[in-house]
């Protein structure tokens, strides 16, 4: 059978109305679509189909577990294989939405992949970070840390910030001095998110708050803010159009994206082998020459080049006292201080 990963957009839409028999005969993979989802496709669901010789239909996600919760409790699983985010998968696992699975003999490459990035419902399908960024033409003598984003004396203008608690308050937290390693424990008491708050008081009317993943990178493009916080994939795609934005790795908010089965697909076998094929060290290298986002695999930076390697979050060069993002934290302190955060940014 000829590869076929051709049923997208409208055609995809009619998936949710096809019958049970016919999803069950395809593997069905959904990542949140763009220029993610293409990197996926071409470094993994495209050859896998080929040397399997297997249909692969594809949809998009962007709502987190919504779709996935309404499927399960309706018993009409249309999807197999999904890209999650990891308080999603968290979230999912606990609430009987996700496949709990052992990994480890179901799945052998996850095995040379980081333990503490493992969760029973999902592996790591890559890494992302967010890290300061600025135009290095505007700012030769740019910033270097996140100390240095607070310091508007010597860069006057605006910043851009994400519009939320969550990586805002640890940013904040690093700028003034605390360790990566002493983050999430400090945050987690009153004191520390209070001197989190005041740390952000001082900057506030200098801030120009981010949404959407593309925000900061317009800003910076057009001048309209002289450094932000960013993500290093998209980053890299300004770069790429002819930007020259600079990234400072140190006290990179780095984090996994996962891959989990939907509970009571019919495809799981195909699912975890897929996983497997993907989790392979020789695949993840070819993710990553794809876009700049760090292979879960660390088997896969030994067949990297220097070139893709400086891209990377996780590639060593790039390791500069990181913070990984604790989902667990968030987990239980989310809504108090998104609600807490939302309050003062509008104050």
């Amino acid at each position: 059978m000829n590869l076929s990963l051709s049923l997208r957009g409208l055609v995809l839409a009619g998936l949710a109305f096809a019958a049970p028999w016919t999803v069950a005969r395809d593997l069905t993979v959904v990542s949140v679509g763009g220029a993610l989802q293409e990197s996926f496709r071409k470094a993994y669901w495209q050859p896998y189909a080929a040397a399997k010789s297997e249909k692969l239909v594809e949809d998009s996600n962007v709502v987190g577990l919504t779709k996935v919760k309404a499927m399960v409790e309706s018993g009409n699983v249309i999807w197999d294989l999904v890209q999650m985010d990891e308080e999603d998968v968290v979230v999912g696992c606990d609430s009987g939405l996700l496949e709990k699975i052992d990994w480890a003999s179901a799945a052998p490459a996850t095995r040379d992949l980081p333990r503490e990035l493992m969760n029973p419902c999902g592996v790591p399908a890559m890494l992302w970070a967010k890290v300061l960024s600025y135009d290095s033409k505007r700012l030769p003598d740019g910033p270097k840390s996140w100390a240095d984003f607070w310091d508007t004396k010597r860069w006057p203008g605006k910043r851009a910030l994400r519009k939320q608690a969550k990586q805002t308050l640890e940013i904040a937290l690093m700028a003034d001095g605390v360790p990566a390693a002493e983050v999430y424990k400090l945050l987690a008491t009153k004191a520390g998110q209070d001197r989190a708050f005041a740390k952000l008081d001082q900057i506030k009317k200098d801030v120009q708050w981010w949404e959407a993943g593309a925000q900061p990178i317009e800003w910076l493009a057009s001048g309209a803010v002289v450094m932000a916080s960013a993500y290093n994939g998209r980053i890299d795609a300004a770069n790429k159009e002819g930007r020259s934005l600079a990234m400072v790795w140190k006290n990179q908010v780095y984090g996994p994206t996962d891959w989990v089965v939907v509970k009571g697909s019919p495809n799981k076998a195909k699912a975890l082998a897929l996983i497997d094929y993907m989790s392979a060290p020789a695949q993840q290298k070819l993710f990553a020459e794809t876009i700049p986002y760090g292979p879960a695999n660390p088997k896969a930076q030994a067949l990297l080049s220097k070139a893709v390697l400086d891209k990377l979050p996780n590639a060593p060069q790039n390791i500069d006292q990181p913070l990984l993002q604790n989902t667990a934290f968030w987990a239980d302190h989310l809504d108090e201080l998104q609600q807490r955060f939302a309050k003062w940014v509008s104050n």
